[in-house]
């Protein structure tokens, strides 16, 4: 976590006993236009393929995690509280998870599209295929704070 990151984390906090797992990242493929929506309520879900975990060897997300995100000049905007972490097949994720990304225009097939190019092209990077049915962390959270 960068020296920012941290003093927001902090600054947020004050003298308050703060939680002890927090992490600090970027939505990946747009990062500016995610977290803005994140800060406008319009994105209350994410999700990540299951496979990115076990490679980089990352635990799974919890209903005790924070987040601070980032923007794409790795500056803090926002943090956000993880409330709920199902995983689940790709092509079962209800249509009203992928509407609450909040991405494009908020249609299940928006959704769909958007994934399945970005996780092609991620699953490549690690010589690995995409399939329609691997594995998805799917997170909804709550928006904590915004950094003012």
């Amino acid at each position: 976590m960068n020296q920012a990151t941290l003093a927001y984390w902090n600054d947020y906090w004050k003298d308050q006993e703060k939680p002890e797992k927090v992490t600090a990242w970027q939505f990946g493929g747009n990062p500016d236009y995610l977290a803005q929506l994140v800060i406008d309520g319009v994105k209350k879900a994410t999700c990540s393929g299951y496979v990115f975990y076990e490679v980089e060897n990352e635990p799974l997300p919890t209903t005790e995690d924070y987040s601070v995100i980032l923007n794409s000049k790795d500056e803090p905007v926002a943090i956000i509280k993880t409330v709920d972490v199902q995983i689940m097949p790709m092509n079962e994720v209800p249509e009203e998870f992928a509407i609450s990304e909040g991405e494009g225009d908020r249609t299940y097939q928006y959704w769909w599209d958007v994934h399945v190019e970005f996780f092609t092209e991620e699953l490549r990077k690690i010589g690995k295929e995409y399939s329609e049915d691997m594995l998805l962390v799917c997170e909804r959270f709550e928006l904590v704070d915004i950094k003012k």
